[in-house]
């Protein structure tokens, strides 16, 4: 029992190294990669001089992160970037054309999905997968929030600091700070209370 326990301590400690050592090896191809940022093998990157990443964030595996400067960004900005202290589970998704800011301290679980534009798909002549973009609109996700597994955001959408998104929730409006909302469409189904100092213990 000891030996197989030790044995998978190393492999873990193997992969930790592996996915250093990958993250150092592309840095360089990035806008700014921060300080104990780690990402998680395997990985999918496109446009990685338009992604700006913080300090201590990490990714996990399975994501895809992509800006597509061919289809409109700007050609010398940051158009994905990620605070620090940001954590991405696995098989997460960001793809952007204009801007998708990530803030600080930001926790994203496996499967969230966040896209800053959508597909377009009214010709009913050409595959959807052929028609390009649509609907291109900046999203910002502020300091501290928490989405839940397989949400997805929607292009245009604000999330205020500390909201929390629910599993599976499909969010297509703006959710205030300090706010709960799940959903197909999303829907806010709770509001934090401000916290009265008078009534907390010393």
């Amino acid at each position: 029992m000891n030996e197989l326990m030790n044995l998978s301590q190393s492999i873990r400690f193997a992969l930790r190294v592996r996915d250093k050592f990958f993250t150092w090896l592309v840095a360089g191809a990035f806008r700014k990669m921060g300080s104990r940022s780690t990402l998680a093998m395997p990985i999918r990157l496109g446009g990685e001089k338009f992604i700006e990443i913080g300090d201590r964030v990490f990714v996990g595996p399975g994501a895809w992160i992509e800006t597509m400067v061919e289809q409109g960004s700007p050609a010398d900005g940051v158009v994905i970037s990620i605070g620090s202290g940001t954590t991405m589970s696995g098989n997460c998704t960001i793809t952007a054309v204009r801007r998708v800011e990530i803030g600080r301290n930001v926790l994203i679980a496996r499967n969230v999905h966040i896209s800053d534009h959508f597909h377009a798909f009214e010709d009913r002549g050409i595959p959807v997968k052929e028609q390009g973009i649509a609907r291109v609109a900046a999203i910002t996700i502020l300091d501290g929030a928490w989405l839940g597994h397989g949400a997805v955001i929607c292009p245009g959408v604000t999330i205020g600091r500390n909201a929390v998104i629910g599993a599976n929730a499909v969010v297509r409006e703006d959710v205030p700070d300090f706010c709960v909302a799940a959903g197909v469409p999303a829907r806010i189904i709770r509001r934090a209370e401000a916290l009265d100092s008078s009534k907390v213990r010393s």
